[in-house]
């Protein structure tokens, strides 16, 4: 009995951490389908175009590149998650309120983006220490059950988060006929709902710390600070064995291109999609939202394979094959033909899907408990270092280039960014035959 109610609060735990990270992906992804409205700067009364939404869509990363990540990654270990991750969850908030009141201001264009690039700033740092408290929340909570399955679902409610903002944010703003202008109260409704999200987040977050506390309470052992005997406590000597470490170098390459050659491909999927395949705002949205859905699907799916027949650096493998194959598909299928845009779109999707089910579980693996937190943080910044980069160049790409071109040479650079994924993901599977000790291709469930 006592189990089956640890079980039962195990997800109810898991529940409540994944509203937060559902509203986060939401309020990131909010203009990914409205990205082609900045190519026409002259009918939006915000006055932005594809550059200056590059700029701050790039904002996200800034903070976590300069050292915040890293750093709040080892307050995290020194602190717990409820303390960290509270403050966090509150910046995360509080920055995603100043976007939203920058772009209803009215101020210069200049203006409201410098106050939006802020504001994007405070968000991200915000959204990704949340996220590694998230992380490592169920790391502490699923220890011994089905982590892969665990991290697998969480991560597939918080994209769905992306699904929602890929489907909605194209019928908050309705499209205007050519010439009309997009007033500044209609480009901020889906900044309007996000934050209504993020409310929601923050109380499920504080039931979360709650339980938290009572978790630790209950257990013999209290792995929230860290707080136990003398050679489990973090040090900063403990970090500077972890960057020696290759497998944690491997894996935290592999998150920065593999990401990159998704996650920023969202953010022009409009931009690159409709003069691709030739297809109207609502198809394009319906495309790119493929890719969420899937992993709301197989994520999980995918998870439990991990968690029960383990070739964990296997699926990493296929995934990054797959990315490949659908950027190839993007730059190189024949114009006009909506079909391969679709076919892409299932590929990424399952790339998407299969990759982060394998990889997020594996760092507990080959990282000590008590610098997971810093661990995560680590990957997490040099995921925000290609982030930020690859954003800027796709942005800067399309604005300097022609309709027709633009989307192509875009896409060039993504290949190029998968062919790095998946060499990292070959050295991976190939050091985790050398180290069997990782038990990195074991199943993980008991």
């Amino acid at each position: 009995m006592a189990q089956r109610e640890g079980r039962i609060l195990c997800w109810l735990a898991l529940a409540c951490l994944v509203v937060p990270m559902f509203a986060s992906y939401y309020f990131d992804d909010m203009f990914s389908t409205l990205s082609h409205l900045f190519e026409h700067p002259e009918c939006l009364e915000l006055g932005w175009n594809s550059a200056n939404y590059g700029l701050y869509a790039s904002g996200y990363s800034v903070l976590c590149i300069f050292g915040g990540l890293v750093i709040c990654g080892m307050l995290l270990d020194k602190w717990g998650v409820r303390i960290t991750g509270s403050i966090f969850v509150g910046l995360m908030v509080g920055g995603a309120a100043l976007v939203t009141w920058a772009i209803t201001s009215g101020l210069p264009s200049k203006v409201s983006l410098t106050a939006a690039y802020v504001g994007c700033m405070i968000f991200g740092l915000g959204s990704e220490i949340a996220g590694v408290a998230v992380t490592r929340s169920i790391a502490k909570w699923f220890r011994h059950g089905n982590m892969a399955f665990a991290m697998g679902l969480q991560l597939a409610i918080a994209r769905l988060g992306t699904a929602f903002a890929l489907i909605v944010s194209p019928r908050l703003v309705a499209t205007k006929s050519p010439g009309e202008i997009y007033s500044l109260s209609e480009t901020a409704r889906p900044a309007f709902l996000g934050l209504m999200l993020m409310f929601t987040g923050i109380v499920l977050w504080a039931i979360f710390v709650a339980m938290d506390a009572r978790f630790d309470r209950q257990a013999v052992r209290l792995c929230d600070c860290v707080d136990t005997a003398q050679e489990d406590k973090f040090s900063f000597r403990d970090v500077l064995k972890l960057l020696k470490n290759k497998e944690f170098i491997m894996i935290a390459l592999l998150c920065v291109f593999f990401y990159s050659s998704i996650v920023s491909f969202k953010k022009f999927a409009s931009a690159i999609l409709i003069p691709r395949f030739e297809v109207p705002v609502e198809a394009a949205s319906w495309m790119v939202s493929m890719l969420p859905f899937a992993t709301v699907i197989f994520a999980p799916v995918f998870g439990i394979m991990v968690d029960k027949a383990g070739k964990g650096t296997r699926w990493m493998v296929l995934g990054a094959i797959l990315a490949f194959v659908a950027h190839l598909l993007l730059a190189f299928a024949p114009a006009g033909r909506p079909l391969f845009g679709y076919l892409s779109m299932v590929f990424l999707g399952f790339g998407y899907s299969l990759v982060p089910a394998a990889m997020w579980p594996s760092v507990p693996k080959i990282v000590p408990d008590k610098v997971l937190g810093t661990a995560y943080s680590l990957i997490y910044w040099v995921q925000n270092l290609g982030l930020m980069f690859f954003k800027m160049s796709a942005g800067s790409i399309l604005e300097s280039s022609a309709m027709e071109t633009g989307p192509v040479k875009v896409e060039l650079m993504f290949v190029g960014v998968c062919i790095v994924s998946f060499l990292l993901s070959v050295g991976f599977a190939i050091s985790s035959g050398k180290h069997p000790e990782y038990k990195l291709d074991a199943p993980s469930a008991r």
